[in-house]
């Protein structure tokens, strides 16, 4: 399956700190949901274990 992300999701990633190979590994192996207007969306939890705009997640 290609995966295409587009532009403004590559934005949406940068402001939330989500990597491309996540990206990838969440389409490909992650829950699978019904979304708005038809669409699908996925989800999947990673380890962080690190500070984020002063948070620790």
């Amino acid at each position: 399956m290609a995966i295409t992300i587009h532009p403004h999701a590559f934005d949406r990633m940068e402001e939330r700190g989500a990597k491309k190979e996540e990206v990838y590994a969440t389409v490909e192996g992650g829950e699978k949901f019904a979304a708005k207007f038809g669409r699908t969306g996925f989800r999947k939890n990673f380890l962080f274990d690190a500070q984020w705009r002063g948070k620790h997640f």
